[in-house]
């Protein structure tokens, strides 16, 4: 069997928010700040790439860690599940805690433990009491489905794809990403993926999550 390229930044990520506590940045949170963005750096060793979201233009962009204010506050990931829209705006929902459950060909296989779900906006003012409610609804919708057990993921193997696949692919394959050569039909988060998956230079900070069971026997 080939080995599998490292497709996807490994080990764990750090969230930095410029001039903002991650406090002020809860849904619903009435503090006004001056405009900011997200810098999601990587903590493997030697890397640089940085990927900086724009809190108001909702623009993602590569960046290195030079770029990533001073200021900023510091708070340790596990990855990018994805963005989506509410009716607020965008938020970004990141792994916030996860758990080895075994290796796979001497990959680790994580388990999604905790997530959260970061608004980009600071205030709702901007929402009618209608409005409000409807955002408070699908959030907590959000919230109830993510507490669902059985999220998998792992950084530098295709967890979406049978070993007799990928025991027959060409070397290109081996050298897509994750995201691109992944088996959609298994990729759950998927449709949280697309902003990152519009720009191939950011394949690397997305991170496929499979849905269903994954159990290790000792043989």
């Amino acid at each position: 069997m080939r080995p599998s390229s490292l497709a996807t930044l490994a080990g764990a990520f750090v969230l930095k928010q410029e001039n903002i506590s991650i406090l002020n940045c809860l849904p619903f949170s009435p503090r006004h700040t001056t405009p900011e963005k997200f810098y999601i750096e990587a903590c493997d060793e030697g890397a640089d790439a940085v990927l900086a979201i724009d809190r108001v233009s909702n623009e993602m962009t590569l960046t290195g860690k030079k770029d990533v204010p001073p200021s900023a506050v510091t708070r340790p990931i596990c990855g990018i599940m994805g963005t989506m829209r509410l009716v607020a705006g965008m938020y970004l929902i990141v792994i916030t805690r996860k758990r080895n459950v075994g290796s796979l060909l001497g990959h680790s296989v994580w388990k999604a433990v905790d997530f959260d779900v970061i608004s980009y906006k600071k205030t709702v003012l901007h929402l009618s009491e209608i409005q409000s409610q409807e955002n408070k609804t699908f959030l907590s919708m959000i919230n109830n489905v993510l507490t669902t057990d059985g999220f998998y993921f792992c950084t530098d193997y295709d967890l979406t794809h049978t070993l007799q696949r990928l025991s027959n692919t060409s070397p290109d394959f081996q050298e897509m990403s994750l995201l691109e050569r992944a088996d959609q039909r298994f990729v759950w988060n998927g449709n949280l993926l697309r902003e990152l998956a519009a720009q191939p230079e950011l394949h690397k900070f997305a991170l496929p999550v499979v849905h269903g069971c994954i159990l290790f026997t000792e043989s």
